[in-house]
């Protein structure tokens, strides 16, 4: 009777456990994953894009296209041509997205095709995405013009609320671009103004520090004329600083300048001494222009 009470005790103790860390608010979600920065990026500040990945073989093995936003803005969908997709763009999530969308990605895997999965706030206990996925496989990005990756090829798969509401989900889509010349930098033309966004995984304290000095020495741009610095969102426990730049600045004209500039932001970030009196002065500037997504 003393062993079975004493295991019985271990059980409910681990699932109190399990239950706890279900329900804990996770800083930074996604961390691990080495697509850390452009996952953010294709939930908060892409329009339109996909991403291809892979289960492993413990879950499946299956294909998945992460998508920045599915139909109704559902968590996850097993499209009618046997496609997983899942959904980053969503109104609400539990403390941990990352276990929200493992969750969904594994219902509708074991689901018909044509299924879907709502977003929850509660996803319960389970697996995350470093769990599930398979991380030797590249997390390709595909900017996306148009939102016609809902829909199966094969016409006659295709439901016609979905098709019914592309045409309004396009009319919002910002042109947006991916940049070659840093990982996870995007150029986009927001009603006329253009704007590059580069998500960055280092220590926050680091990026700030690394752009102050940078600030202060007048080379916090990307040599193009016109092109300012405005500031950094903090998203899902990454930093993601934001230029903005002259409205006919095209994608191609900024690589040269994102390359050098992502030089010396690797030099600047790699100084270990003291900031100076005007690099202080920088930082306060630098930290007072943050924003807080969700």
């Amino acid at each position: 009777m003393g062993k079975k009470s004493k295991k019985s005790k271990e059980e409910i103790i681990a699932k109190r456990l399990a239950k706890a860390q279900a329900g804990a608010w996770v800083p930074r979600p996604f961390e691990g994953l080495p697509f850390e920065a452009d996952l953010v990026c294709l939930r908060e500040l892409v329009p339109a894009a996909t991403a291809t990945a892979k289960l492993t073989q413990e879950y499946g093995g299956h294909d998945v296209t992460f998508a920045s936003l599915l139909p109704a803005a559902w968590q996850a969908l097993h499209r009618a041509d046997g496609v997983l997709m899942a959904g980053l763009q969503v109104p609400f999530s539990s403390p941990d997205p990352s276990r929200d969308i493992a969750a969904a990605l594994l219902a509708v895997a074991e689901a018909a095709p044509g299924s879907y999965r709502e977003v929850t706030s509660q996803p319960g206990e389970g697996p995350r995405l470093q769990d599930i996925l398979d991380l030797d496989v590249p997390f390709t990005v595909s900017v996306q013009e148009t939102f016609d990756f809902w829909l199966p090829d094969d016409e006659s798969l295709r439901d016609e609320e979905v098709v019914a509401a592309l045409d309004q989900a396009n009319e919002a889509i910002s042109p947006t671009e991916k940049l070659v010349s840093a990982p996870a930098a995007y150029w986009t033309n927001m009603s006329g103004r253009v704007y590059v966004r580069w998500a960055l995984t280092q220590p926050e304290e680091s990026v700030l520090t690394a752009l102050a000095r940078l600030h202060a020495a007048g080379q916090n741009d990307m040599g193009t004329d016109g092109g300012r610095y405005l500031g950094c969102f903090r998203a899902h426990g990454i930093t993601v600083p934001v230029w903005e730049f002259d409205p006919s600045t095209q994608p191609d004209d900024l690589e040269e300048g994102l390359a050098a500039f992502q030089e010396r932001f690797a030099e600047a970030a790699a100084n270990t001494q003291p900031l100076e009196a005007e690099e202080r002065r920088a930082k306060a500037g630098v930290v007072s222009r943050q924003l807080t997504i969700r």
